[in-house]
């Protein structure tokens, strides 16, 4: 009699990954303005790199760098991942003094300011939004 070579072992496969719930309008609203930011600091830092300064070439890199910040966060909101939140909210938090600032400016800077200050506004109402943080998982807290 012949014997059968043993069965092969096993491998666990990886475990499912669990279900990403489909993101909300407001999820993809925030996504936006979170990318739309990004891009605009990434924009703002390659200029800086490009002025042929020294000092201007570092602050460009750090800015770049900076950038990172919104486009992670939009990233994250476009998978619906709970930890993209945080990152969002601080950028557009961030955005209200730089749009106050440039609203007090004078010339072309003034609608710039007044069209970041709406963007802000409109990332943090989606940000805090119920349906946001219930898609998201986060717990909201009674009182």
């Amino acid at each position: 009699m012949s014997q059968s070579p043993p069965d092969p072992v096993p491998v666990p496969s990886e475990a499912p990954a669990t279900p990403q719930a489909a993101p909300t309008p407001r999820i993809v609203a925030a996504a936006a303005i979170a990318g739309l930011e990004g891009l605009a600091v990434a924009a703002w830092g390659v200029t800086m790199l490009f002025t042929h300064s020294d000092n201007a070439v570092l602050a460009g890199l750090t800015v770049l760098v900076m950038a990172a910040l919104p486009l992670a966060a939009a990233y994250g909101l476009g998978k619906v991942r709970r930890w993209s939140r945080g990152p969002a909210l601080i950028m557009q938090l961030l955005a209200l003094p730089i749009a106050w600032t440039m609203l007090h400016s004078s010339g072309a800077v003034v609608g710039g300011g007044a069209f970041l200050g709406a963007l802000a506004l409109a990332g943090l109402v989606c940000l805090v939004h119920p349906s946001t943080t219930d898609a998201l998982g986060i717990r909201r807290t009674t009182t």
